[in-house]
């Protein structure tokens, strides 16, 4: 007969667990058998002191491991649930264009609320952006709810400090841009569940979210105080002319680098939402325009390129010129014989159309190309739209685009093919990153060196002694070219003579080699209006021009760009334009 006591049986088959719980309760058994009392408290004692035991250790050991291996603390930051972290975004001297802040979202808890007029009334007062239809959902409903995110730290504090029953918080990471509306297109921005929607944040958006571990910003190329020049005389000009929305693009023509890049009107992106459609949109890369006469530019490097003419060439424009079922004026009739320079000085559509016909629709098609004309601009933003273009290149579609009519651009596009004029020749992506000193991208070599140096001589005649001089700058030598291109108005069915697109386009300083160091600068309107002070004309030479002017004189300190105030006249005598080894 088994010695056991009735009633127990053996230890069941689940495992290890079980043993010792076994054990135990043999333990009782026996000591009540015995009739031990003082035994059978023990052992119960026992138990649940080695349950508590055991949980306690559990604990201690996870909070230790957390404490000691976890990294969620790690760089004084929230470590989101979800992984939604991004790196900071800064400009290339290193001041912060971006960065991801710890802030709150707000819950509420019906279950927990006995007056619930009391929270609405309290809420409402505290956060008055809060949505209506959302607070009295969450407090008409069954379960705690998400009712506003974003909050600062600040606000937290207050609102928690109402003590208001049912109300709680949760951290949550938020991308914030504490320059607001300051280079707002260039940097963008992304959404709560972080990812990239515009500018740069969607642009680099994969590597922006690979270095959030990390620590390492990403370095943009613009430089926040060219910036902040470019925005405010941009503003400037756009009030003055009550445009319907203008640009402004500053480069460094030799590695392509965007130093500042402004679209009017702007936005804040820590509340893009709060802005219209029409302020999101990235006039710089994502419109094109009819540019108008800075498209000359273009047809004289051309025509100087190809062979077809010297800046001593000479064109009639005395009288209208005449090409199939087109008949050519003059803006600004000169009525005389023009030197392929005076041509670019009084800005002559007879004279650049005279030229662009000597080049023919291939040639002329060929360098369009070359300079990255009839193409998206290259650079890293999604908002880089195509151009429009000729359907069939023939003698109209060069009398058209020879002067900037008949092709539509984007202002990046023109802002990188004039890199190449100014540049020595060579076709370079643009970029919205920061690069290394003594960088030179690889390009296409559009132009010879010659016909740069040539190109950044007229530029400056046209500033001495043509439609530019309200772009000049004491002892910058800036040079450029005038754009005025009438805007196709679909009412009547061709184009408006009051609505325009009006611009600069801008180089500094225009002395020394191609290779050197230059900037170009460009600044565009849209539909300005003529005032007072400039005589009934909305054209580019008094809009858009003072405005390039007013920029350079501002942002030259900030390159490193010196004044030289000796006298500088390339075209003093022809042969100064003839260069060799771009020298």
């Amino acid at each position: 007969m088994s010695s056991e006591p009735l009633g127990y049986d053996a230890p069941p088959r689940w495992g290890w667990i079980a043993s010792p719980m076994w054990a135990i309760e043999q333990a009782y058994g026996r000591a009540r058998n015995k009739d031990a009392a003082v035994d059978h408290a023990r052992v119960r004692i026992f138990f649940v002191l080695a349950i508590f035991f055991a949980a306690f250790a559990f604990l201690a050991f996870g909070a230790t491991r957390a404490a000691l291996f976890s990294d969620a603390g790690d760089r004084g930051a929230y470590k989101p649930l979800y992984d939604t972290a991004r790196a900071d975004l800064v400009d290339r001297n290193g001041r912060l264009l971006a960065a991801d802040l710890l802030h709150y979202g707000l819950y509420v808890d019906p279950r927990e609320i006995w007056n619930a007029d009391e929270i609405r009334k309290a809420l409402r007062t505290e956060l008055p952006q809060i949505e209506a239809h959302r607070l009295e959902r969450a407090l008409a409903g069954k379960k705690r709810a998400y009712v506003l995110g974003s909050l600062t730290p600040a606000v937290r504090n207050r609102v928690n400090a109402l003590g208001l029953p049912g109300v709680t918080f949760e951290p949550e990471e938020h991308r914030a841009y504490p320059l607001g509306a300051t280079a707002a297109h260039v940097i963008g921005f992304a959404d709560p569940a972080g990812v990239g929607l515009a500018g740069a944040e969607r642009a680099f958006n994969d590597e922006i979210r690979a270095r959030s571990d990390s620590g390492k910003p990403v370095a943009l190329s613009i430089d926040l105080r060219i910036q902040g020049a470019l925005e405010d005389e941009l503003e400037r000009a756009a009030i003055k002319h009550q445009v319907k929305g203008a640009v402004g693009i500053v480069t460094n023509v030799q590695t392509g680098e965007i130093l500042g890049l402004a679209s009017y009107p702007d936005f804040d992106p820590n509340d893009p939402g709060a802005s219209s459609a029409d302020a999101q949109v990235n006039r710089a890369g994502s419109t094109v325009f009819e540019m108008g006469s800075t498209f000359k530019a273009f047809t004289v490097a051309a025509g100087l390129d190809a062979g077809v003419a010297t800046p001593q060439s000479r064109f009639d424009a005395t009288k209208p010129f005449k090409l199939g079922y087109r008949t050519i004026h003059d803006y600004h009739a000169a009525r005389k014989v023009l030197t392929l320079v005076e041509v670019f000085q009084h800005s002559s559509n007879i004279g650049t159309a005279k030229l662009g016909v000597a080049l023919g629709p291939e040639r002329l098609r060929h360098y369009f190309d070359v300079l990255g004309l009839t193409k998206p601009a290259k650079v890293e933003l999604v908002e880089s739209a195509r151009p429009l273009t000729p359907k069939v290149w023939n003698e109209d579609a060069v009398a058209s685009t020879s002067f900037g009519h008949g092709i539509n651009v984007t202002p990046l596009a023109l802002s990188r093919a004039m890199g190449a004029l100014l540049n020595g020749g060579r076709t370079i992506p643009l970029t919205l990153l920061k690069r290394d000193p003594g960088y030179r991208p690889d390009g296409v070599q559009a132009l010879s060196p010659q016909t740069s140096q040539q190109m950044l001589y007229m530029m400056r005649a046209n500033v001495t002694g043509g439609s530019g001089g309200s772009a000049d700058a004491p002892g910058l030598r800036v040079g450029g070219k005038t754009g005025t291109g009438e805007k196709y108005d679909p009412s009547i069915r061709g184009y408006s003579h009051s609505k325009q697109v009006s611009s600069f386009a801008a180089v500094f300083p225009t002395s020394g080699a191609p290779s050197d160091t230059r900037y170009f600068v460009l600044i565009l309107m849209d539909e300005p209006k003529p005032t007072k002070d400039t005589y009934g004309y909305s054209t580019g030479g008094w809009t858009a021009a003072p405005a390039a002017g007013r920029t350079i004189d501002r942002i030259a300190p900030f390159l490193g760009v010196a004044r030289d105030m000796t006298p500088f006249d390339p075209f003093a005598s022809p042969e100064t334009a003839k260069v060799e080894d771009g020298r």
